[in-house]
């Protein structure tokens, strides 16, 4: 009998191995949803990316329905999204940036260089358009690991109450805008 188990092992584990990938060709990564929808935005206190004074909490941002969208400099799609976003803005929809910061450690990188990033936002968000009413600086990760953010860029729409509605990961188009946001913003018109 043992001999007849360890001769199938192999045939079932490739059975298994193809049953998996088989249903990976038919998942849609856009459509990978975080745990948080229907959950407030996880309390933080993070710093705002263009001024040293200034911080940003989660109780200060509820009272208004936004857009909180993860991005960063060094992300192609973002700036790809950014003409779209500043045009919502034009039309009165509120969006916060949430800056992510790709790869920095500090053990191995040393001291942070804030005024070049500054000047990398800058730069960027003029050449581009800026859709943000400010920037959040999220230098540890530790909003973006508690939302459940895989990368850049994201958004999540945010009512009122703080309570997330939606997430998406890749760029916000007119098509993602007019299939996803826009029927939810609807229902959250007064």
């Amino acid at each position: 009998m043992n001999r007849k188990l360890i001769a199938i092992a192999p045939l079932l584990i490739f059975i298994f191995i193809c049953v998996f990938l088989y249903q990976g060709l038919f998942a849609n990564p856009r459509e990978i949803q975080t745990g948080r929808i229907g959950q407030t935005v996880p309390a933080f206190n993070l710093p705002d990316l263009m001024q040293d004074d200034k911080r940003w909490t989660d109780e200060q941002l509820k009272g208004d329905v936004y857009l909180l969208n993860v991005w960063g400099t060094w992300c192609p799609t973002c700036l790809a999204e950014l003409d779209y976003l500043t045009k919502l803005r034009e039309q009165g929809i509120k969006i916060i940036g949430l800056y992510y910061v790709q790869s920095y450690d500090a053990d191995f990188d040393g001291p942070f260089d804030m005024q070049a990033l500054r000047d990398d936002v800058s730069n960027m968000l003029a050449r581009a358009g800026d859709p943000y009413q400010f920037n959040i600086l999220d230098l540890e990760r530790s909003l973006a690991l508690d939302l459940g953010v895989s990368g850049a860029p994201e958004t999540f729409l945010v009512d009122k109450n703080g309570t997330i509605l939606l997430h998406h990961t890749g760029d916000i188009n007119p098509r993602v805008w007019r299939a996803k946001f826009a029927p939810l913003m609807q229902e959250l018109q007064p």
